[in-house]
């Protein structure tokens, strides 16, 4: 019999990818999703689902999970600009809504529950070394935040026959149906496509961690097929041997598309963060189940691919579609979402 899967967020730019590759390995996957994107994606992409809830994670029931043998928590407002837009809504939906989602799914008899943290929870750390699971966390912005209160108050609820694990991807990039151009290495892609300048709004310095979809994707899946006593009540970097990354390393390997491509420094410092992760945790622990395929070359000849199909074109890179927030703030505007986020 078929393992069924659901996946929260199965909707949006990771869960595009990850819910037909769970299908095509097998699973039967049910999606839950609020739909807070469904009208952004830039081509086609239907999902073979067991079952899709749209419903908004703050919520969940029991009754939503019956019948499911592992989540994957993908779920939730997915970066800084969001996290800040409404610090209070971050907090009900990234951590109070995560943790009402893991208790529904103990009650309901769930196996697993694997849930998307991120790198960010580091903040600002040392550079000269690369940080690992055990090094000190110190998020910064009300989304780092609210990942960092969710891991731990997840902890808490791991038992022998729940088993939790916290998954932790680098800055993700990489091509989707549901295409964002909100976050650093796809925006400088998108630049390059069209005729822009690469901007950034840096010296080029800080140091990003950079883990493509596709790979985060295999971390999870990896997940769901290792055995539990090697994944209980853990932590895991999700990256390559080598994910570490200037800002001005990724523009360069953007402009590496197009020769012509001109890049610009505004020295405006407008993010401080800045860190390096090692993802030596995953790549030892996981060995026979997680074997990244991706870097950031084949990611970025991947996008180009993926703007041609999509006709991708300067419209495209400043409507709302590929911009989260601005998806966000139309839709309120619309008058199809309140001002709670939710979906009327």
């Amino acid at each position: 019999m078929k393992k069924t899967i659901m996946a929260t967020g199965n909707l949006g730019y990771i869960g595009s990818i990850m819910a037909p590759v769970l299908i095509e390995s097998g699973y039967e996957v049910v999606g839950y999703d609020a739909g807070y994107y469904e009208d952004c994606y830039l081509i086609e992409a239907k999902q073979a689902l067991k079952k899709q809830i749209k419903k908004d994670a703050r919520d969940v029931t029991p009754e939503d999970l019956e019948g499911v043998e592992c989540v994957i928590h993908l779920a939730g407002l997915s970066n800084d600009p969001l996290g800040e837009f409404h610090p209070s809504l971050t907090e009900n939906i990234n951590f109070k809504a995560t943790v009402r989602l893991a208790e529904c799914a103990k009650k309901a008899g769930v196996k697993r529950f694997l849930y998307a943290s991120s790198q960010s929870v580091y903040g600002v750390s040392d550079t000269s070394k690369d940080v690992d699971e055990n090094g000190a966390v110190n998020p910064i912005t009300a989304y780092a935040k609210s990942k960092w209160r969710s891991e731990c108050e997840l902890k808490k609820l791991c038992s022998d026959d729940f088993v939790i694990t916290c998954l932790r991807p680098a800055t993700a990039y990489g091509a989707s149906p549901n295409l964002r151009m909100d976050i650093v290495f796809n925006g400088f892609m998108g630049n390059v496509w069209t005729k822009r300048p690469i901007e950034i709004k840096s010296d080029g310095t800080p140091w990003r961690p950079m883990s493509h979809i596709r790979d985060i994707t295999a971390a999870f899946m990896a997940c769901i097929e290792a055995p539990a006593e090697l994944i209980r009540n853990q932590v895991f970097n999700v990256g390559t041997a080598d994910n570490n990354y200037t800002v001005r390393q990724l523009a360069e390997a953007a402009r590496r598309c197009d020769p012509d491509a001109k890049l610009t420094f505004t020295g405006e410092h407008t993010d401080p963060r800045s860190y390096r992760v090692t993802s030596a945790k995953i790549l030892t622990v996981l060995k026979d189940y997680y074997k990244p395929q991706w870097d950031i070359e084949k990611g970025a000849a991947d996008l180009m691919n993926f703007f041609k199909e999509a006709k991708f074109d300067l419209d495209t890179f400043d409507g709302y579609k590929c911009t989260r927030l601005k998806a966000l703030k139309k839709r309120i505007a619309d008058g199809t979402l309140d001002d709670n986020l939710r979906v009327k």
